[in-house]
């Protein structure tokens, strides 16, 4: 069996090139470069498919004995995640990059582009993830074992007919038995500080970043009774839920309920008006067909948020509204809704909203 391996650079990537061909697969490397800029500006900040880590997965990529190409893929990566990184900012949404670039480019995509042009039978990633066959739901992607790193989350939008393609061997894995073997193999990466941010930011925050695309745009900050509080330099400061930061005082604690970018008004609020008992979502994306589920599901609408009971799901003119059983804090458009069936990842889509 012909195996591709996504070689980020990291020790994950790193393990699981390994684990496949120790296993006795044909393995490639396979690394995607997005950015030419390196990124080790004072050491404060580490992010992924940077020059350094297209040399490290070059050299591990030796270290094991496969074969490494890298893809310049700076300009895919552009025009499908950051462009829309930075339109969804400006309609006052919070996207989530890394779900889109595991569909639109590093994940799904890729493993469908190298099926077709390196005849690849699998796509082997990092992801702390299981992706198996299911004795009543077919292939399905489950969380990891590794609680702490569980990055099923990230998947939810990762097309169905793609699954098939792809594996996560590290997935029955945790971090430390991971770094073990890649110490005791000898591989260079083994305490390589891991990716914490988005890769793109290159170690600026999120509002520095759209600034130096979009300029400032002032506004207001207004409290829910319609009360001006004080300004802003720009709505892309903000998400729905965040408290910290808002640059007001206030005698109590206040949080942002609402981004309004057509009048640049960000709206605050106590936390008693954060909660939503239903959640609506777009783009759909189903691993598992609806009829196929359990009467017992779980909604996640952010990777450190738990998941909450859902009372019942229905379709209303092109998107989803979940009810769910208690309410979720900081419902924000344009994050991502995962839903479970127990630890089956049984899809999700994009949140339009919450009631």
């Amino acid at each position: 069996m012909r195996v591709a391996v996504g070689l980020s650079g990291g020790v994950d990537s790193s393990v699981t090139a390994l684990l496949m061909k120790e296993r006795g697969y044909d393995v490639i490397g396979i690394t995607l470069r997005f950015h030419r800029e390196e990124c080790t500006v004072g050491l404060s900040h580490n992010v992924c498919c940077s020059p350094q880590d297209v040399r490290d997965a070059k050299e591990v990529s030796d270290t094991i004995g496969i074969p490494h190409l890298t893809l310049d893929w700076e300009s895919l990566f552009r025009d499908r995640v950051i462009d829309r990184f930075v339109s969804e900012y400006e309609r006052g949404r919070t996207p989530n990059p890394c779900a889109i670039c595991n569909r639109e480019v590093k994940t799904g995509f890729l493993a469908r582009y190298l099926r077709k042009v390196a005849d690849i039978d699998r796509l082997a990633t990092g992801h702390y993830a299981i992706c198996e066959e299911h004795p009543l739901l077919g292939r399905v992607i489950r969380r990891g074992v590794d609680r702490k790193r569980d990055q099923s989350y990230f998947l939810a939008l990762v097309r169905r007919e793609d699954l098939e393609l792809l594996e996560f061997p590290l997935g029955n894995m945790t971090k430390e038995e991971v770094r073990k073997i890649a110490e005791e193999r000898g591989l260079k990466v083994a305490r390589k500080r891991d990716s914490q941010e988005v890769c793109f930011l290159m170690g600026r925050s999120v509002g520095e970043f759209l600034e130096e695309r979009v300029g400032k745009r002032e506004g207001e900050i207004v409290h829910v009774s319609g009360r001006v509080l004080g300004t802003h330099s720009g709505t892309y400061n903000f998400t729905i839920g965040q408290r910290r930061g808002l640059g007001i005082s206030y005698h109590s604690p206040l949080y942002v309920l609402g981004i309004d970018p057509a009048t640049r008004r960000v709206i605050v609020g106590e936390e008693e008006h954060l909660y939503r008992r239903s959640v609506r979502f777009g783009s759909a994306n189903f691993h598992v067909p609806p009829e196929k589920w359990s009467s017992r599901v779980l909604a996640q609408i952010r990777y450190r948020q738990g998941p909450v009971e859902v009372e019942d799901i229905s379709e209303e003119g092109g998107t989803y509204r979940v009810r769910l059983k208690e309410p979720l804090k900081g419902v924000a458009p344009g994050q991502v809704i995962a839903l479970y069936q127990e630890d089956v990842l049984l899809g999700g889509g994009i949140i339009e909203g919450g009631e």
